[in-house]
């Protein structure tokens, strides 16, 4: 029995269908659905006065690769004792057991958690991938972990609810003018993104968390400038950030 199948098994009379899955483009004659999400989170922690953060990062990348933990490891750029943790599971829980107990280490518990900077969210798609297993399993781990890219930057953001409200051909047609100068930043090699729906697990109430990879910082800037000139972000953002900008120190294990 399918995953679509089985879910619609359990819709009771009366009350509306839910449907969990994600959807992509047609394989194989077929459309692809799937139940399956990664989800990822960032950290941000400082050192306590008076103690390397450096040395800190670097004892951090080392345990994450002694554990087994998948992960990246930035110096954040504008905070001298700042340190990042990016991690990734398909099951939430290997947040608050897995990385909980890493940090909870002698080496780790006195760093100091700065909440604002906290960003948790699930990949998603948008309904027409070619290979929907690798956008929502894989893409975003290969982005994070490419060796080639040392600079991330990374965003929570909230629409506002009037864009819910719009038409879907106008919904549409505003998503490919964002989508398309995405993909020419890709294409040139100058920024890849991460897309993370945020919602319901954020303490501010935002919806997305956007990563931004790459070379160099520059290039991740200017995406993020233009950007502010499409429709959805000039109309349609009610509020973007903070920014954490990250230089990868260490990953952890693949």
């Amino acid at each position: 029995m399918s995953e679509r199948t089985t879910q619609e098994s359990l819709k009771s009379p009366g009350l509306p269908a839910i449907d969990m899955n994600e959807y992509g483009g047609k394989k194989d004659g077929e459309r692809q659905a799937m139940d399956r999400r990664l989800f990822m989170q960032l950290l941000v922690l400082d050192a306590p006065a008076g103690e390397d953060a450096d040395a800190i990062a670097q004892a951090l990348t080392g345990r994450l690769k002694e554990k087994g933990i998948a992960g990246v490891v930035y110096a954040d750029t504008n905070a001298v004792r700042g340190i990042g943790l990016l991690t990734w599971s398909e099951d939430p829980a290997h947040f608050v057991t897995a990385v909980r107990a890493l940090l909870n280490e002698p080496g780790f518990r006195n760093l100091v958690e700065r909440r604002e900077f906290a960003m948790l969210g699930r990949t998603y798609s948008i309904g027409h991938e070619p290979d929907l297993e690798h956008v929502l399993l894989q893409r975003s781990i290969d982005n994070a972990m490419a060796e080639d890219f040392p600079w991330h930057v990374w965003y929570p953001l909230r629409r506002t609810g009037s864009f819910a409200k719009l038409e879907g051909q106008e919904h549409g047609m505003i998503l490919r003018e964002h989508a398309a100068i995405g993909m020419a930043y890709g294409q040139s090699g100058l920024a890849h993104d991460i897309r993370l729906a945020c919602h319901g697990l954020d303490a501010e109430d935002n919806e997305f968390v956007i990563g931004l990879v790459g070379k160099q910082l520059h290039p991740l800037s200017h995406l993020v400038q233009t950007m502010r000139k499409t429709r959805q972000t000039s109309e349609f953002i009610a509020k973007m950030g903070p920014f954490f900008v990250g230089r990868v120190v260490g990953r952890g294990a693949k």
